[in-house]
């Protein structure tokens, strides 16, 4: 029988101090470990052993490994008739890494259907540094110079690893996913960790595999934490996304 309570870690403790991830509780779906801090050594850590922090403003941090696990394949997104008409007709358009802290504050900002208000100031400037050392990464919707939408996460070897996602204007979000997958599949990445399950996501492709699939994966995947670098350096027209329009 698994465990009823977690593992609680203090800053001082490794990056490796972390429990196996098949320790993991049922109810909560995923909880596995309490404390310790977002220093880069210990979510690049976490994040390639299949685990991720979430929690709320005055908890401590929290640490998760569902199962099963949301991915999403970037060769396999779905673009439904009606998104692919929305995207012809668009004018907007997508940069990447240009507008990061804007992205991440808007993730942050109170939306409906989401989870509460889980990208606390200790996340937002943890992931800052992770962008400033080159492996959090963001992809912007632009409508002229005002940013609409957009996605953000970490590049690790050949997985990237969503953290949110934003939308201003309709499909916004869906646009920067679109960018995000066409990236991502041209450079060999196998997949989009989602990782929990949401109406939205299904209807893009998504779907769940186990956890020990996906840990896996990320064996694999993630060798020697190698960082991506390969983004556009200018801006992608929206209506270009689509592969008859390439």
């Amino acid at each position: 029988m698994r465990p009823n309570r977690i593992v609680w870690l203090n800053d001082s403790d490794p990056p490796s101090a972390f429990p196996d991830v098949a320790s993991a509780m049922r109810e909560p779906d995923g909880l596995l470990a309490a404390g310790g801090d977002l220093s880069a050594p210990r979510l690049l850590y976490a994040y390639t052993h299949g685990i991720f922090p979430w929690y709320d403003e005055g908890q401590p941090i929290l640490w998760w490994s569902p199962d099963p696990r949301c991915v999403l394949k970037p060769d396999q997104l779905h673009v439904s008739r009606r998104l692919a008409r929305s995207i012809r007709q668009s004018s907007l358009t997508l940069t990447f890494n240009q507008s990061f802290e804007d992205i991440v504050l808007a993730c942050a900002g109170p939306r409906r259907q989401q989870r509460g208000t889980w990208i606390t100031d200790e996340m937002i400037h943890a992931y800052k540094r992770l962008h400033e050392d080159g492996w959090a990464h963001s992809v912007e919707v632009m409508d002229g110079d005002r940013v609409v939408g957009g996605i953000y996460g970490l590049a690790i070897g050949r997985v990237f690893f969503g953290e949110s996602m934003f939308s201003h204007v309709s499909n916004a979000s869906k646009m920067a996913m679109l960018g995000l997958c066409r990236i991502l599949s041209e450079h060999g990445f196998e997949l989009i960790d989602c990782q929990v399950t949401s109406g939205h996501l299904v209807t893009l492709g998504a779907e769940t595999i186990p956890r020990e699939d996906f840990v896996a994966i990320l064996k694999s995947a993630c060798p020697g934490r190698e960082r991506f670098a390969a983004w556009p350096a200018g801006p992608l027209a929206v209506s270009e996304l689509l592969p008859e329009a390439r």
